[in-house]
């Protein structure tokens, strides 16, 4: 660290003030939904920070009071920056869990939550995959990456520069945001709950009127078309609640 004083001491303002905005999108890429994603290759996602940075430098200036360039100044940006990028990335990311959950949800409820369920970086079933990849779809499709960089440049009027997050801040936006998560998983698994509920209960009555009957044999197809039934059906509705409550949090976070 000390090796690099004499570089961080010739750095101009401009590098400077764009070295401190890398800092926190830099931690914000580590978890951004879609553009942080670990499938993408660590060398693009560099890039992308960089892309960011120098559009996202311009418009957060006017409102920073830079220190002098210094080591206590790097380290008090690196652990302050680092922190306030990770929690913004945390957050967006509880979307992208949100539909994870549902889409979990929606296969526990029709039984298929064993079939390709080990696909993947993440252990998700096959509708949790579908989902997640149609809503990221989505959220390029409707301009994400310039959302991205206008939240990026908003979040210097929520967590300021230079100083820690604070703890009690962050724990009542945490809860409240994983809250909200699991409730959007709920609402958007609810069909596939109603149906799985339906489904037993019909069984349940075919059962008692004819025990000799192996309603397992019957139901289990039926169950397995119905779920695919429903997604085709359910999926348009799901990934449009979704990407309303994701851009009515990007327009007003943490309100």
């Amino acid at each position: 660290m000390t090796a690099l004083l004499p570089l961080i001491e010739m750095m101009t303002g401009s590098a400077w003030l764009g070295l401190i905005v890398l800092i926190r999108v830099g931690a914000v890429m580590a978890t951004l939904p879609g553009l942080g994603e670990q499938v993408i290759s660590v060398r693009v996602r560099l890039v992308l920070s960089l892309m960011l940075t120098v559009i996202i430098t311009p418009a957060v200036a006017p409102g920073i009071d830079l220190p002098e360039p210094g080591l206590n100044a790097l380290v008090m940006v690196i652990a302050t920056e680092s922190l306030n990028g990770l929690f913004l990335g945390l957050v967006l990311r509880l979307f992208i869990l949100a539909i994870q959950t549902a889409g979990a949800i929606a296969a526990q409820s029709t039984s298929l939550a064993q079939l390709m369920g080990g696909t993947g970086l993440d252990p998700l079933p096959a509708i949790g995959h579908i989902l997640t990849t149609a809503a990221l779809a989505l959220l390029f499709a409707t301009g994400f990456h310039i959302k991205a960089a206008a939240f990026l440049v908003l979040s210097y009027d929520l967590l300021p520069p230079f100083s820690f997050p604070t703890p009690a801040d962050v724990a009542d936006a945490g809860r409240h945001r994983v809250a909200e998560s699991f409730a959007l998983a709920f609402s958007l698994a609810a069909p596939f709950v109603i149906m799985s509920v339906i489904y037993n209960l019909t069984l349940g009555v075919i059962n008692k009127a004819m025990p000799q009957l192996m309603v397992a044999f019957v139901g289990a197809p039926v169950i397995t078309f119905g779920a695919v039934a429903l997604l085709l059906v359910a999926a348009p509705l799901m990934l449009t609640v979704w990407l309303s409550a994701f851009d009515a949090f990007l327009a007003v976070p943490f309100r």
